[in-house]
């Protein structure tokens, strides 16, 4: 029913290309860079990647046909911490899936339920799924949720969504249609006042109840659902002479947490929640750049390694980069690691690869998981040499 498959040498004789002398050098140096480092193959390729436990992830289709969604299992190998050898399971296996008429363009796991909600990208309802249950293998859209009515270009995002507890959403494609919606009734519970209509890049809790909206044009917006204040606007970074897209991603807590704004030109810009007018650090990444659009970049903080964020969506490459060492004036950086397996895997005739999505694990402080688009999906776990060297 489903299509996916572990990626070997033999599929790649099959597609017309010598394995062998393609990742050879590639794997050697792989032996001494990651600790653990799994490939597979989907027939087509995801944008999404979301954890649905600390061995579960949901992946979905974007083509504009029937799409596929499915909830893999992650290699068991990867964690069997001691005597790896004697594990035998190193593919990734589905264990739930099903289909959806249109592409999915963000999904987000609803905490404490096996409920999975969506967006296709574009209108700003979104769709509810139920992930097995029963003793079903199966994927059922179970429900939807209307979102606010607005007006789209084609170089608007979707909706983006967060979900802080069972029976709560926040989605909403324009700062000025954010809702939170109670899942099974539908019931709008708030509203918060924002009179533009900037598309957003990201939607996020950093407490129970305090969330962050990032906008495409570098404003955020950080707002307390307890009150009927207005939320705090954190202009976007000033770049004179240039017209740029932002990311936005905030470290949980808002006594402690740091947020993180990449620009389409490579430029990235830490704050500190409590002061996000005031750039903390700030430095020129090593990326390459190109025309992107809202849904094509990723950034993230490390949720159990301090300091450190995944780049990708530039090129065929996760870069991971450590702010901890930046500083205060704008910075030329290269990345503390980069992955580059998705693209020295593809095929020529295949043209440019690239990211589609990245997510780190949620426990296991370097392990990550990265999906492009050629179909291909990697779990890896890397290791960092400049503390190997010390």
């Amino acid at each position: 029913m489903y299509n996916t498959k572990m990626l070997t040498p033999e599929d790649m004789a099959e597609r017309g290309e010598d394995f062998n002398d393609v990742l050879d050098d590639w794997f050697i140096e792989s032996l001494k860079t990651y600790k653990d480092l799994h490939v597979y193959q989907l027939e087509h390729p995801t944008q999404v990647i979301e954890w649905t436990s600390g061995k579960t992830v949901c992946v979905a289709g974007y083509s504009s046909s029937k799409n596929e969604i499915l909830e893999l299992q992650l290699p068991l190998k990867l964690f069997a911490d001691e005597n790896k050898g004697l594990c035998a399971e190193r593919d990734f296996k589905v264990v739930h899936g099903g289909f959806t008429d249109g592409p999915v363009r963000c999904l987000r796991h609803v905490p404490g339920t096996r409920c999975v909600v969506t967006n296709d990208g574009l209108t700003s309802d979104l769709q509810v799924w139920t992930v097995g249950g029963d003793d079903s293998d199966v994927i059922r859209r179970t429900g939807s949720v209307a979102g606010r009515k607005r007006r789209r270009t084609d170089s608007e995002g979707g909706s983006r969504i967060a979900a802080r507890c069972s029976t709560q959403v926040l989605h909403g494609a324009q700062s000025d249609d954010i809702q939170l919606t109670h899942l099974t009734s539908g019931q709008i519970l708030y509203t918060p006042e924002i009179t533009s209509s900037d598309p957003l890049s990201s939607l996020q809790f950093v407490s129970d109840d305090v969330f962050l909206a990032g906008c495409c044009n570098g404003n955020i917006y950080l707002t307390d659902t307890r009150t009927s204040a207005s939320p705090q606007l954190s202009p976007a970074p000033a770049s004179p002479g240039e017209s740029v897209l932002w990311w936005t991603d905030a470290a949980a807590g808002v006594s402690s947490g740091s947020v993180v704004r990449l620009s389409s030109s490579g430029r990235a810009v830490i704050s500190d929640l409590r002061n996000l007018g005031a750039a903390v650090s700030q430095a020129q990444l090593s990326v390459q750049s190109r025309r992107c659009n809202p849904d094509d970049v990723t950034v993230s903080w490390a949720p159990a390694l301090p300091g450190c964020i995944a780049v990708s969506g530039f090129s065929g490459v996760v870069q991971i980069y450590n702010t901890s060492v930046w500083g205060v004036e704008l910075q030329e950086v290269q990345p503390l690691f980069g992955h580059r397996g998705h693209a020295v895997s593809s095929l020529p005739e295949e043209g440019d690869v690239f990211i589609t999505s990245h997510a780190w694990h949620p426990e296991r402080p370097r392990t990550l998981l990265s999906a492009a688009s050629d179909g291909s999906v990697h779990v890896w776990d890397w290791v960092d040499q400049s503390a190997s060297d010390r």
